[in-house]
């Protein structure tokens, strides 16, 4: 059991093990800066953002959005939710053959899959296995996960998380990718399921004071990134990026164990 502030009750410390997650949708971030020999480079290509949002036509399996980057060295962020890694591979394919993508250059890709942690519930299940005498991944132990993943699943908070909407109202975009960091001295790997949990639980509660202020789609990367997190928030004042991330860096998780790589700002076509 977990005590009201998710610290363990039992006094049993978890040794490190990676928390069970939930997927959703395959997601790329492709990022795009005008060719200089496409004319004057204070002028940009006439970039049809409809035909970007057409590239496919069902949003139960998918969608697809541009953002015009402001302040940013690239002009232009592409990011394509689809329901396989397939599915992606043929959105960027009828990307690139739209006419005016000829005047873009590639400069950034990032490739991952909407993402759900379960932290406290993969410590609940660990420590439920310690204490009647079995180890993690038994029959018990798997039973029970995908008893309670499934109903994790079956929520509309989860729901949201893992096949996200373009928000009502919240046409600006902020991306960037991010690590967990692995120093001898600050490894986030080397912390116990427990530690983990309490951090994340911390900071999600820092999250949910922007709730309706901003909207955060979490997108897991490792095995097809050389970052393992990418995060993607919408809003309707651009500051409330600042802010939240500001608050986010002063919890001990971020504090202790984050590291971000470039931020890109834009709104919405």
């Amino acid at each position: 059991m977990q005590s009201p502030d998710n610290t363990p009750a039992s006094g049993v410390s978890l040794p490190p093990h990676p928390p069970e997650t939930l997927e959703g949708w395959y997601v790329l971030h492709q990022i795009f800066s005008t060719l200089p020999e496409s004319g004057n480079d204070s002028t940009l290509p006439r970039v049809d953002s409809t035909q970007v949002a057409s590239l496919i036509g069902d949003d139960k399996e998918g969608w697809s959005a541009l953002v015009r980057l402001i302040g940013s060295k690239s002009d232009y962020l592409a990011v394509h939710f689809r329901s396989s890694l397939d599915a992606i591979g043929v959105a960027q394919d009828r990307l690139s053959t739209l006419p005016w993508m000829r005047s873009l250059h590639l400069d950034y890709a990032f490739l991952s899959v909407t993402e759900a942690g379960l932290y406290h519930l993969t410590a609940q299940l660990a420590r439920d296995a310690h204490e009647r005498g079995g180890h993690v991944g038994d029959e018990t132990y798997a039973r029970e996960l995908a008893a309670r993943a499934t109903a994790e699943r079956d929520s509309p908070h989860i729901r949201r998380r893992l096949y996200p909407t373009i928000p009502d109202g919240m046409p600006y975009v902020c991306f960037y990718p991010m690590n967990k960091r692995r120093d001898d001295n600050q490894n986030w790997y080397g912390l116990g399921l427990d530690e983990r949990s309490r951090l994340m639980y911390s900071h999600g509660m820092t999250g949910r004071r922007y709730s309706g202020k901003v909207v955060q789609v979490i997108s897991g990367a490792i095995g097809l990134d050389a970052w393992e997190w990418g995060v993607t928030l919408f809003a309707r004042d651009p500051l409330d990026f600042k802010k939240l991330v500001t608050d986010m860096r002063f919890d001990e998780v971020s504090a202790k164990y984050a590291e971000f790589g470039e931020f890109y700002v834009g709104k919405l076509l």
